[in-house]
This record gives C-alpha cells, sequence and structure tokens, in this order.
C-alpha cells in the first residue's frame, strides 16, 4: 500500500502535468493562428491534392473527434469529483456537442463528398485527445463545484450561451449540407446569419465555447474557447475569398 507521501507526490506530479498542458493549449492557440492565417487547411471548399492521402469525410469525422468521447469515459470517473452532480451536468453539456459532432454529423455528410486528408485528420484526433483531458480533469477533479453553481448566473449565462451556439452550428451545418445535396461545387448559402457573417457555423462553434469557458469559469474553458477562435475565426475570414 503506497505511504501518504507516495500519493501526495503523485498527486503532485498530476497537478503540474496538468498545469503544463494548460499552458501548452495556450501556446498552441498561437502556434495554430500564425500558420492558418496563411494556409487554408484541405478540407471543405477549400479541398485541394498535396496533403498526402485522403479517406472518406464520414470516417475522418468520426475517428478525429472519438477522443472527446472515449476520452471522457476513461478520464471522468477517474476524478475526485466524479459523482458531483454539477460535474456530471458539465460532462453532459461537453457530450452534448461531442455525440453530434462525432456520431451524428458524419451520418449526415453527403456520400461521395470530397475526401478529407489523412494528416489535417490526424491533427484534430491529437487536439481532441489533448483537449478532452483537459477540459474532463478540470470538471471531475480540479474544479470544484458546489451544487449551488448550478443555480448561479454564471453557470445559467454560461449554459445559455452555449446552447444558442449549438443551436447556430447545427443550423448553419444543415444549411450548408442541404446544398451539397445532388449537387458538386460550392454554392453560398444565403439567409440568417448567412447574411451577416461569413461562416455560421463556425460563429455558433466558438460562441458555444465561450459559453464553455463561462459555465465553467475556468482557465480550462478559456483556452479552449481560444484555441477555437484562432483556429476558425481565420477560416472563415478566407470564405471571404
Amino acid at each position: 500500500m503506497a505511504s501518504m507521501a507516495e500519493l501526495d507526490g503523485h498527486m503532485e506530479m498530476d497537478k503540474n502535468l496538468y498545469n503544463r498542458a494548460l499552458k501548452g493549449m495556450y501556446a498552441m492557440s498561437v502556434a495554430t493562428f500564425i500558420p492558418v492565417t496563411f494556409i487554408r487547411a484541405p478540407y471543405g471548399r477549400h479541398s485541394r491534392a498535396g496533403w498526402g492521402p485522403s479517406i472518406s469525410p464520414r470516417l475522418a469525422w468520426f475517428l478525429m473527434e472519438s477522443p472527446t468521447l472515449w476520452m471522457s469515459a476513461l478520464l471522468f470517473p477517474l476524478g475526485r469529483m466524479s459523482s458531483n452532480p454539477t460535474s456530471l451536468i458539465l460532462l453532459m453539456v461537453f457530450l452534448a456537442h461531442y455525440v453530434h459532432r462525432s456520431c451524428i454529423y458524419p451520418l449526415r455528410i453527403r456520400p461521395g463528398s470530397k475526401p478529407y486528408p489523412i494528416s489535417i485528420a490526424a491533427m484534430a484526433f491529437f487536439f481532441n485527445t489533448y483537449n478532452t483531458y483537459l477540459q474532463i480533469r478540470w470538471i471531475s477533479h480540479y474544479g470544484n463545484y458546489t451544487a449551488g453553481w448550478l443555480g448561479s448566473p454564471t453557470f445559467i449565462v454560461g449554459l445559455l450561451v452555449f446552447i444558442m451556439g449549438m443551436i447556430i452550428n447545427v443550423w448553419a451545418d444543415s444549411v450548408l449540407l442541404s446544398l451539397r445535396r445532388g449537387s458538386e461545387g460550392y454554392k453560398i448559402p444565403r439567409g440568417g446569419l448567412f447574411e451577416y457573417v461569413s461562416c455560421p457555423n463556425y460563429f455558433g462553434e466558438m460562441v458555444e465555447w465561450i459559453g464553455w469557458a463561462v459555465m465553467t469559469w475556468s482557465f480550462a474553458g478559456l483556452s479552449f474557447f481560444l484555441y477555437t477562435a484562432a483556429n476558425l475565426g481565420p477560416r472563415a475570414a478566407a470564405h471571404h475569398d
């Protein structure tokens, strides 16, 4: 049986690892923003050759988003707050987005759509594994949430913002997917938020993670939002060209 000193040492190592990983996420946000401002990731509208072998976009989306599901299942029960009702509700909110993104959205992609580069899918797989560790470890272990947190203005506002962002994201994806059915090439979507912002689907996702940052009130949540904005913001701007 491990001594108290050994247990304390393991806990300190775990905390140090988490803090280093969190700092790494902020660094990744900057490191991502700079190249994607000048290089458009080759998928969707900007799909092009030269990025190595590709796979079906349905398979790519499922594989690269799947770490959010199995990492959550592995990590959450290990946290000291895993039975906390507030932590469980935060987990449900996080998974609401990713069950849709990894299991539902891929099935809605039109068969025969442009292939997805394995290299891009691999980078997304790494990010989702890394980010899920940060978010789930926070809400299940390091975040000290009380039952009263669910009734706090911070949580309620964050949840409402998250829900609004997810509605925008799912709606915009539906519009884009409907344009691609039965036709080839890129079509300009019209109506709703498409008249006001470049990519409502990206905008909605950024709004979701602003809401997540608020409802968790954490540096982990903030890092996720900043990375999302750094990654999707420049791509949305590129749609003007």
